[in-house]
């Protein structure tokens, strides 16, 4: 994508920030920065940040960052509308906005800490402005959905692949290695997320590390794992057994997964309510008694973060709109013994949905 793309999502963005009174929008989410700039997709770490952008209602527009990123952001960006500053970061921005605007300034409040919005808050007309970019964001542009296309389809590979290292006496961690080895060497430039490999009763957590848990004969193996190709993310999981013998259990509840996640995507129609996807599934679980199992979302929506909007839950007011990719994902999961995922990456089209 080209600097005059990113210009064009900046450009949609400058009528919600008139809608919602703002003169400016302190961008700071380093996805959304990195989706109206092309700057910097990832910061280092919670307590670090690449740089903000100031998005402006009437323009121009500025990108914020340190010396360390000065460079890039010349190799980018209008270099007089660079603002490069050194040590407290809230401090100078503050000084820097404090003279160029006098009305309300919108900020992303779910991504700034305490410690920042006390230092730059002084003297300002500050307004919570979470949402307006991820408004973009979530109907993805045809170039999104073919990214996302190419990292899913980097996944099955992994998929149909995967059951050739998967024996008895290797560990989830070595199964880890393995996976993020052939994301790369096969065009991934990273993950999209830690990989997820949980043998036997490991396959009860939904998030669960993978250790030095040995894969021995006989057992549930739940493997949830992406890949970012071309800055997009895909997101699958599969639950396998390990061994010739599936557990009667096993089967059963490998049944009613995937007998769920078929209900909630046959009913799936652009215009419908999200909550109504996730309540479907449920009431699958719920006619075979082990709705309890099933302790998360049926999904989420995915693009330059592996989770980000649209939920999907019995809570959110999101309807299905054309463009929106999402995953949908039932589980269940039973600590005595592990539990079953099993997930799809979907897209919603103008008259459907399609697997991608």
């Amino acid at each position: 994508m080209n600097a005059e793309h990113y210009a064009r999502r900046r450009e949609r963005l400058r009528p919600l920030l008139r809608e919602n009174g703002l003169d400016a929008l302190l961008v700071s989410l380093d996805a959304n920065r990195f989706y109206l700039s092309g700057f910097e997709l990832h910061d280092a770490q919670i307590n670090e940040s690449c740089g903000r952008l100031l998005i402006t209602a009437d323009g121009p527009d500025w990108l914020c960052t340190d010396p360390r990123f000065e460079e890039a952001a010349r190799r980018l960006w209008d270099r007089e509308h660079i603002f490069i500053y050194s040590g407290n970061a809230a401090e100078r921005l503050r000084e820097f906005v404090k003279g160029r605007f006098s009305g309300a300034i919108g900020y992303e409040s779910s991504c700034v800490s305490m410690a920042f919005y006390d230092s730059f808050a002084g003297g300002l007309s500050l307004k919570k402005a979470d949402g307006l970019v991820e408004k973009l964001r979530v109907i993805k542009e045809p170039e999104e959905i073919a990214r996302l296309e190419r990292a899913c389809a980097l996944n099955h590979r992994l998929m149909e692949w995967l059951p050739q290292v998967l024996y008895p006496g290797r560990t989830e961690a070595q199964v880890a290695w393995d996976i993020e080895k052939f994301f790369r060497e096969n065009g991934a430039s990273e993950l999209a997320f830690p990989s997820i490999v949980a043998a036997g009763a490991n396959a009860a957590m939904c998030h669960a590390i993978p250790d030095d848990t040995v894969l021995h004969e006989n057992c549930p193996l739940l493997v949830d794992v992406g890949c970012r190709v071309d800055d997009y993310c895909s997101d699958q999981t599969r639950t396998f057994w390990v061994g010739d013998r599936p557990a009667d259990e096993f089967l059963r509840t490998r049944d009613m997964v995937q007998h769920a996640q078929r209900v909630a995507i046959d009913i799936m129609r652009p215009g419908m309510p999200l909550a109504d996807a996730h309540n479907m599934a449920l009431a699958v679980f719920e006619r075979h008694g082990v709705a309890a199992a099933f302790t998360h979302s049926l999904g989420h929506g995915i693009g330059l973060q592996t989770h980000e909007a649209p939920a999907v839950n019995h809570r959110t007011d999101a309807r299905l709109e054309p463009g929106m990719v999402i995953t949908v994902e039932p589980g269940l999961y039973f600590p005595v013994w592990g539990g079953v995922r099993w997930e799809y990456m979907v897209h919603c089209t103008e008259d459907g949905v399609r697997v991608l």
